[in-house]
């Protein structure tokens, strides 16, 4: 099986590692991901300027760092760098979760959806919290996972989006299907702050516990320990509003 690995925490990031760790000895594994942070860049992708990759060494393992952002790296990945189409896809092990509407802004998850375009199933996984002291865990589930995916495979334009508390697998929960959440983040806002040539900037805070009782709920079953697993789809039509479009006779507003 051959296996493209990426993220948008950089080349560098442990938990890019920590997948590496665990599925290089049984499969065939590509890294390819940003040179730097890439936190945040959603499905951006590079237009105006040149991409450059960078076979790099770290810590005496192969990657390819690539000036851009997830999905360029991604993309990159399947049309220059693989002899033949990936079998699967792994984003992450991201520092922190992406839920709720997080998932919007995520460059991890956009990673993942760039390769389900290419119909190559997809996991985008992250882990809950900043401090990464269980990456090892959480590649070990993201690996058997995969053997449930890879033989059953995944709808075109569908991943999977995957976060893990940042704990040993003894004092996990279980594990949760779960749906996206859409509560906006608790006390959002933006601190507005001087710098040393007396221009203002503002610097966007909030705070990060996710409330809700709702396992059902990816931050929710998250904040309860269990792992969330969702379903995230690129196509982005509201297909329960279609038909009733359709009836709002919008032709009349050509005026003619």
């Amino acid at each position: 099986m051959n296996i493209l690995i990426t993220n948008d925490d950089g080349i560098y990031a442990p938990g890019l590692w920590a997948l590496y760790k665990s599925f290089s000895p049984k499969y065939a594994v590509t890294v390819i991901a940003p040179d730097r942070e890439r936190s945040g860049v959603s499905h951006g992708i590079t237009l105006m300027e040149p991409l450059r990759a960078e076979k790099i060494s770290v810590n005496g393992r192969q990657g390819i760092a690539v000036s851009g952002k997830p999905a360029d790296c991604v993309k990159l990945g399947i049309l220059e760098f693989s002899e033949q189409k990936p079998d699967l896809l792994l984003s992450g092990i991201n520092c922190g979760a992406n839920v709720g509407v997080s998932v919007n802004y995520s460059g991890t998850v956009a990673a993942a959806r760039e390769a389900a375009l290419y119909g190559i199933p997809a996991i985008a996984v992250s882990l809950q919290g900043f401090e990464g002291k269980h990456f090892a865990d959480a590649a070990a589930f993201t690996e058997k996972l995969a053997g449930d995916i890879v033989p059953r495979g995944l709808p075109f334009g569908t991943v999977l989006n995957v976060n893990i508390p940042d704990l040993p697998r003894e004092k996990i929960a279980g594990v949760r299907i779960c749906r996206q959440g859409i509560r906006l983040l608790e006390d959002e806002y933006y601190e507005k702050r001087i710098d040393p040539r007396n221009r203002n900037y503002h610097w966007l805070g909030a705070d990060p516990r996710i409330y809700g009782q709702d396992t059902d709920v990816d931050g929710d079953a998250l904040a309860r320990n269990y792992i969330s697993v969702t379903p995230i789809t690129c196509d982005m039509t509201d297909h329960s509003l279609l038909s009733e479009l359709k009836n709002w006779d919008m032709e009349k507003n050509l005026g003619r």
